[in-house]
């Protein structure tokens, strides 16, 4: 019989686990604005603070469950090639369901403040993702579990 891991632990690797994926979105999100202009441009400029923020917050939640923040890679793999607009949105939303798919997982792994601050960004990578694709999901952060 495996030991159940402690919650404090799953939170821990969770928390990790999302600062990985915001890690990456940050990345792509350079790739992303390179190839957007007008509104998508703005949005993806947004979206590029947005995912800075929630990494320095998800940062500081993993140093108080008493781990060290995992760092950034110098460069991560795209899915596919960028070069137009449309590759750009497509990135976009591929992005966001990855990063609703590991604040998911944080949800479900964390208590108190760090579940809602969770659930927060799972929402708002949801509604980003939905934007660029044009369309929503039933249930976001689940997509690749189906």
């Amino acid at each position: 019989m495996k030991p159940e891991p402690s919650p404090a632990g799953g939170a821990l690797a969770a928390a990790q686990a999302a600062l990985a994926a915001e890690h990456a979105a940050a990345y792509a999100y350079g790739v992303i604005g390179a190839r957007s202009t007008g509104p998508r441009a703005t949005e993806a400029r947004e979206a590029y603070g947005a995912h800075l923020a929630r990494r320095d917050a998800l940062a500081r939640g993993v140093r108080e469950l008493g781990g060290a923040p995992r760092p950034s890679e110098a460069a991560y793999g795209l899915p596919f090639q960028v070069r137009t607009q449309a590759d750009a949105e497509r990135l976009a939303a591929l992005v966001e369901d990855r990063v609703a798919g590991a604040y998911s997982d944080l949800v479900r792994a964390a208590e108190g403040q760090l579940r809602r601050e969770a659930a927060d960004a799972l929402t708002a990578a949801a509604v980003r993702a939905a934007r660029w694709r044009g369309g929503g999901v039933a249930f976001p952060g689940l997509a690749e579990r189906a």
